[in-house]
């Protein structure tokens, strides 16, 4: 049986969700100032880093990668560093704001299917900053090569701008992180009975297209970053597969 919680009322229900998005809210505001604070570290050390040639990742890979980043806004670099500290209070605080969702929604749920849900749920921090290390060593240092060296001519310099810089990043390094989340969304879905892994495997041609316009999005438009990314992006969904099948066999 469904626990206590169904008893509940909305009211109660949606006082529970204001305590857990205030609580989130909280935890991401306070690892915000981590970022507020060590502004140099963040940026130099961080942020900054795949744009110099002498990223790491440059000396493995056949990349190379010197961006002149140049601000073009009176407020930009002080919008930036806002943003950009809001963003590494999300990446620090994800763990907990996936422990506050689970707390939310485990009450609702039968007690066969919390242990499957909740191992979803464990597993979703690991992925996330699995996703946000792919994105940050491969899939930006092959965006940055790229455009550094794509020219319409000789004669046109390429110089990005700060603001565009950080939506790559964004684009490359968080969505990424959160692309990574697919197996645990299944996994939970498979858990509740939404989902089975026949229809997941039916769906596999499916799930390569998807897959393929997804990478084409999201990467520059050369076949090489294409394929790089379809891989991971795609062995994420056998993944899921594999989850759902564990929790089909329980």
């Amino acid at each position: 049986m469904a626990s206590e919680s169904t008893e509940l009322s909305f009211w109660d229900h949606l006082d529970a969700l204001r305590g857990t998005l205030l609580r989130s809210l909280a935890a991401v505001c306070i690892m915000t100032v981590l970022g507020l604070v060590f502004r140099n570290f963040l940026f130099d050390r961080l942020i900054l880093a795949p744009t110099s040639p002498d990223f790491f990742i440059y000396r493995w890979f056949p990349l190379h990668s010197d961006v002149h980043i140049v601000n073009l806004e009176i407020s930009g670099q002080f919008m930036v560093h806002l943003r950009v500290s809001f963003m590494l209070g999300l990446v620090l605080a994800f763990p907990y704001i996936i422990w506050e969702i689970w707390r939310f929604i485990a009450p609702a749920l039968y007690d066969r299917e919390k242990r499957g849900v909740s191992r979803a749920f464990l597993m979703s921090g690991g992925l996330f900053y699995l996703g946000v290390l792919v994105g940050y060593f491969i899939l930006l240092p092959v965006c940055l090569s790229f455009f550094q060296g794509y020219t319409v001519s000789e004669s046109v310099v390429n110089s990005f701008s700060l603001q565009s810089y950080i939506s790559l990043f964004a684009s490359m390094v968080l969505v990424i992180g959160l692309v990574f989340e697919f197996p645990v969304l299944i996994m939970a879905l498979s858990s509740v009975g939404i989902l089975t892994r026949p229809m997941l495997k039916k769906g596999r041609r499916y799930a390569l297209v998807a897959v393929l316009i997804l990478a084409a999005a999201i990467t520059p438009a050369d076949l090489g970053s294409m394929i790089l990314v379809s891989i991971p992006l795609y062995g994420l969904y056998e993944l899921s597969i594999l989850f759902s099948k564990k929790e089909a066999e329980q």
